[in-house]
């Protein structure tokens, strides 16, 4: 059902307007070249899920920070509580002494998340840095070094990290990669051209082939596996196949590692998406929504695992800052009381019945599969039904289209050819309504 209302994308200029071509060209001028934007967008000031930009343009945020903003835009709670800690304390660091939103912070995070037993957290400041620690923390823990990864995933852009990360797009002329780095098969079913259960056999496997052609398992320190492939496509992680990492990491004394950067802290209608496939991990790292887009990571798990590394061995300069210790309190404050959990699920439910009532295209690109958990969902384009060959040059195309009708959204997958979705949960009716008419009327043309 559409919601009636009053228009809120307001178009004054194209979009880049003038305002913004001149603050793009100061950015060309200033800043590397290699890092990378995926819109002309030169924001002035945001709230919930409008973003206003410098020439006044008012236009609809589908990307949400790249999935950092499940609770919006500046919420009040946060900002607020953001204001009076800085009157109070602004930095310390943990590794001088001791401040309580840190402590607090960890607290609430060792009993959110679904790991039985005493946990522990170490926070950090980015994801990259957040997984970088498990890794740390395993290899610590099991005196091994070999790291098991999948195809598609994407941990960050750190070296480790990089390392760890499939897509080759990220890695041009930053070689040699960290050592003891092994790739196994995701059981990405859509592309493979499976039912999921073929699938999930067939990369298990080729996992259990690694194990004798690749990598000792007596040296395998860790699993690292996204619940949710976040850059890969947003492509869950089938229960099926975690159960049977489970029971591997188990039997080999192995840690299993869930990195929730991007599928963590209610986005996909449970505060972990690991909630809904059924297995604990050893160790689960969160960040971008975990403090409404301050910049905090956090590593949680087992106490006894995460206790193993010697006195100095973790930490960093502005690991846990009290800014983003007390923003990530409002955030977990106010996910449970908006109700943000149930509300991602909506979001989820009505994005996909939107997508349903798209006529079938007769010309590419298709709409090949419309994939996710809750409210992170991607939207696959192929420009062939039968080969389901990618489509990237027109998802980018639909992109650009979707921006100058006033909606912000962004590309993922492997192949580029995935529109991703991560609308702030606080985004009101007519709002999410009034985007999907943009995107809903592209995808029918």
């Amino acid at each position: 059902m559409s919601v009636a209302s009053t228009p809120r994308i307001r178009l004054l200029t194209s979009i880049p307007g003038p305002r913004s071509r001149e603050l793009l060209a100061r950015r060309e001028s200033s800043v590397v070249a290699g890092l990378y934007k995926a819109t002309p967008v030169a924001v002035a000031h945001a709230s919930g899920a409008l973003v206003t930009d410098v020439d006044g343009n008012t236009l609809i945020d589908f990307v949400g920070g790249i999935g950092a903003l499940a609770v919006g835009h500046c919420p009040p709670q946060v900002v607020a509580a953001i204001q009076e800690q800085a009157a109070q304390l602004i930095h310390f660091s943990a590794l001088v002494g001791t401040y309580e939103p840190y402590i607090e912070l960890c607290e609430r995070l060792n009993a959110a998340v679904p790991i039985s037993g005493p946990c522990k957290t170490l926070l950090a400041n980015s994801g990259a840095e957040g997984v970088e620690n498990a890794v740390k923390i395993a290899r610590a823990a099991t005196e091994r070094s070999a790291i098991i990864v999948f195809e598609g995933a994407y941990h960050g852009r750190t070296l480790l990290t990089l390392s760890l990360t499939s897509r080759t797009a990220f890695k041009k002329k930053f070689g040699p990669f960290v050592p003891e780095i092994y790739r196994a098969p995701f059981p990405y079913a859509y592309r493979y051209g499976f039912d999921e259960a073929t699938c999930v056999e067939q990369c298990w496997q080729a996992f259990e082939r690694l194990l004798v052609a690749g990598v000792d398992p007596d040296n395998v320190a860790a699993v690292v596996i996204e619940p949710v492939q976040g850059e890969g496509g947003f492509i869950p992680t089938p229960r099926e196949f975690l159960r049977r990492l489970r029971d591997f990491c188990d039997h080999n004394g192995s840690v299993l590692i869930a990195d929730e950067v991007q599928s963590g802290f209610g986005r996909t209608g449970t505060l972990f998406a690991i909630e809904q496939l059924g297995i604990e991990p050893d160790i689960i790292v969160s960040a971008k929504s975990l403090a409404a887009g301050m910049p905090l990571s956090a590593t949680t798990g087992r106490a006894a695992l995460m206790d193993t590394v010697h006195v100095g061995g973790l930490g960093g300069t502005y690991g846990g800052n009290p800014l983003a210790c007390v923003a990530a309190i409002e955030t977990l404050k106010l996910i449970e009381r908006e109700h943000l959990l149930e509300r991602a699920c909506r979001i989820g439910a009505r994005i996909r019945e939107r997508i349903a009532e798209v006529p079938s295209s007769d010309k590419p690109p298709y709409l090949g599969e419309v994939r996710g958990l809750g409210a992170m969902l991607a939207l696959e384009l192929v420009r062939d039904r039968q080969t389901r060959a990618p489509a990237p040059e027109e998802t980018l195309q639909i992109l650009d289209c979707m921006l100058q009708r006033g909606v912000i959204a962004m590309r993922a997958g492997l192949y580029a050819n995935c529109i991703r979705l991560l609308v702030p949960l606080l985004i009101r009716d007519e709002e999410l309504e009034e985007g999907l008419d943009v995107l809903t009327r592209l995808l029918s043309l």
